[in-house]
């Protein structure tokens, strides 16, 4: 048998890896903005011992806007609301009226920054309604759009906790002995009442709930492994005790997956067959690079692995938007291995897996196939890794030269180009490359969101067009 390193067995791989591979960097501060119209997550950044945040980026998902850089000046429109501010200045102008700020504003490679102090008085001015901005936890209410939610003891045996929502949502839960956590990042959960419960009872002790980074997280606190379930639409979580559980099982859900399920009660017990299986359409997206792997030099200042996340972060508001269910393989600088990449493809078993890379050569757009090298023996359930993409291959050229032909309608240059690329090659379902160049000599331009979004909502269209045809031989 051929070395772990040289083939794939794909009824064997870790739902540990995967949850590795598919949690957002812990050391990243992020804010988190709730409204009716998008839910999203953005990244902050450190300038000068204050977080910063690009203004653009925030408004983008809630309504039609552009930005445009003269010099030190930066202007921004919003609907039909103009601002301007100036490098390096605490002082802007919104609709011609003075607008402070608690620190000087930032342009950098064509991004406005703004401190996040700010956004509390900047934002309604721009959206002609309130905000209730949570600074410390960095998350943002855009109205009055919350999910409230109530906690119910019920004692039983073993005794449960019924978690009652305003609307659906969809939490990342992990176990471990003495805790259940579950935590909310693009849900918009608050707690109306008391913050922290307490139970006299021998196994379920204590709830608290508390906010930070970007997110809710509601804590269970018990003296024996818990188990979460859902019901009433996923409006209902219920935590309970159940008779018999592995101590330290860790669950993970990763927004937008598949529910968690309870661990098997009875280990003594041969599984029950599964389902059958609910076909969904889920797109996963790759950043390429990310942590101490930087990828090419855009600018002195500007990073690849950088642009990669802002794009994988744009083409996932724009499939969402669509009602496509997205997993992003890293959502913060975070550095993954190519093997890891693809085996989190192969886990998930996504409809397509879409991997993004940039670059300050040339312009346009650049769509990469895989090229696979003469396949070794498969045996049995054991495949070739270096042509795990051969079954996809044909599919994955269609689709490649599909997303090319619709950007060149909309008169932005694109390529159809095959390379032995990893982790293309590595991966069993449709895969392709989308290499972003810039539009223009300004190679930083590559890494503006005005030239983003609209290839973004192109591609997103594409592939939204062709759920069914993905999901036929899945």
């Amino acid at each position: 048998m051929r070395s772990s390193s040289a083939s794939l067995t794909l009824i064997l791989v870790s739902a540990l890896l995967l949850f590795t591979v598919l949690s957002i960097s812990a050391d990243e501060k992020r804010i988190s903005v709730y409204s009716t119209i998008a839910n999203y997550s953005l990244s902050t950044v450190d300038r000068q011992g204050r977080d910063y945040v690009g203004l653009l980026e925030i408004l983008e998902p809630l309504g039609k806007v552009n930005s445009r850089s003269d010099g030190n000046r930066w202007k921004i429109r919003f609907g039909s609301v103009d601002g301007e501010f100036t490098t390096g200045k605490t002082r802007g102008k919104i609709s011609g009226r003075d607008a402070d700020l608690a620190a000087p504003f930032l342009l950098e490679n064509g991004r406005g920054m703004i401190p996040l102090a700010s956004l509390g008085a900047i934002l309604p001015r721009f959206l002609g309604g309130p905000v209730n901005f949570h600074e410390n936890a960095r998350r943002l209410f855009v109205g009055n759009f919350t999910t409230p939610f109530t906690v119910d003891f019920v004692k039983t045996t073993p005794p449960r906790l019924v978690f009652n929502f305003g609307n659906v949502v969809n939490p990342t839960i992990s176990t471990e002995p003495g805790h259940l956590r579950m935590v909310f990042i693009r849900d918009p959960v608050v707690a109306t009442t008391a913050q922290d419960w307490k139970f006299e009872d021998h196994m379920i002790t204590s709830v608290a709930y508390s906010e930070n980074n970007g997110a809710a997280e509601i804590t269970v606190n018990s003296t024996v492994s818990l188990m979460a379930s859902f019901s009433a639409g996923g409006r209902t979580i219920t935590v309970t005790a159940p008779p018999s559980t592995s101590p330290g099982a860790i669950v993970n859900v990763p927004s937008g997956s598949m529910r968690p399920m309870p661990p098997a009660t009875n280990p003594v017990t041969p599984p029950l067959p599964p389902p059958a299986a609910q076909h969904r359409f889920v797109i996963m997206i790759d950043a390429g690079h990310g942590g101490a792997e930087r990828g090419a030099a855009i600018t002195d200042q500007l990073g690849e692995k950088d642009v990669n996340l802002a794009f994988a972060r744009q083409l996932r508001h724009e499939l969402e938007t669509r009602g496509v269910g997205v997993l992003m393989v890293r959502d913060g600088d975070t550095f993954i291995p190519l093997d890891q990449r693809a085996a989190a493809a192969n886990s998930a078993r996504p409809a397509i897996y879409v991997n993004i890379h940039s670059t300050g050569q040339g312009t346009g757009i650049r769509m990469y196939s895989a090229m696979l090298p003469s396949a070794e023996e498969n045996k049995g359930p054991f495949i070739d890794w270096n042509t795990a993409q051969a079954a996809s291959l044909a599919l994955s050229q269609q689709f490649a030269s599909g997303a090319a032909v619709e950007l060149q309608k909309r008169n932005i240059p694109a390529r159809i180009l095959a390379a032995p690329l990893r982790p293309l090659n590595n991966v069993v379902v449709p895969s392709l490359t989308i290499d972003l160049g810039p539009p223009s000599s300004n190679v930083a331009d590559v890494n503006s969101p005005t030239y983003q979004q609209p290839i973004a909502a192109i591609l997103a269209e594409f592939l939204a067009s062709q759920k069914a045809r993905l999901e036929a031989p899945r």
